[in-house]
Formats: C-alpha cells, sequence, structure tokens
C-alpha cells in the first residue's frame, strides 16, 4: 500500500487511534518511538514499535465479520518477524491504562502475540 493511503488514513483516525495515540506518541512507553497508519508490505499497519517490532492493531466492529483476514494479516506480519497486539477500540475508551499494560509488557519482553480478540459485547462501543 502506500504511503499516500497512509497518510490519508492518518488523517481520518477513528476516535480510538486518536485516544491511543496520545498514549503512544512522543516516546510516552518507556522510550519507544511508534509510527502510526505505516506501510509494511501490502498492508497499513495502525501502529507499529520498529525497534521490537511490535504491531498495534485497533479493531471495530467491522472486524468481527473478517476474522479470516484479520487472521492472515496477522500471520503474514508474525511472519515478517512482528509481534502482533489486537484490541477492541472499546477497550481502548473503557481500559486505555490496561491497554498500555499489555503494550508496556509486550515491549519488555520477547516473544508471543496477543490472540485476536473476542467478540466485542453486544452494547460496546466502536
Amino acid at each position: 500500500m502506500s504511503t499516500r493511503k497512509a497518510k490519508e488514513l492518518r488523517q481520518n483516525r477513528t476516535e480510538a487511534e486518536k485516544r491511543l495515540w496520545e498514549r503512544l506518541r512522543r516516546k510516552r512507553i518507556d522510550g519507544f518511538s511508534f509510527r502510526q497508519q505505516a506501510p509494511i508490505g501490502k498492508y497499513i499497519i495502525d501502529f507499529v514499535c520498529f525497534e521490537p517490532n511490535l504491531v498495534v492493531e485497533l479493531d471495530g466492529g467491522q472486524h468481527a465479520g473478517q476474522v479470516e483476514y484479520d487472521t492472515r494479516r496477522t500471520e503474514w506480519l508474525e511472519s515478517q518477524g512482528f509481534r502482533v497486539l489486537r484490541f477492541w477500540n472499546n477497550e481502548v475508551f473503557e481500559n486505555i491504562e490496561g491497554v498500555e499494560e499489555v503494550i508496556q509488557a509486550a515491549l519488555r519482553s520477547p516473544g508471543g502475540a496477543h490472540p485476536l480478540p473476542n467478540p466485542p459485547p453486544s452494547r460496546g462501543r466502536e
């Protein structure tokens, strides 16, 4: 995917992406540097930290119907040496500190990936 598309996505971020970006930007988590809407291969990644090769993806309600696509995407990223963390948008809104703690733990420890998120609660936010 092109850097033009990545720039367009940065300009049209979801509220959850904006909220998490405020936590990730300017090396606020243990001095690690993240990029948002970064192209990697044919994908544009929500957030990536290249030093430990960590990808953070936020999933809204539309992702409940595309589990197979997300699984293929995650498998490809992992084959390229990235660890992938996935969170539902409502997790960012309802427990941003918990999301940040999981990211921080992943930055500090090698290996392992966060599984695809559980289906969102029926009354959860996107």
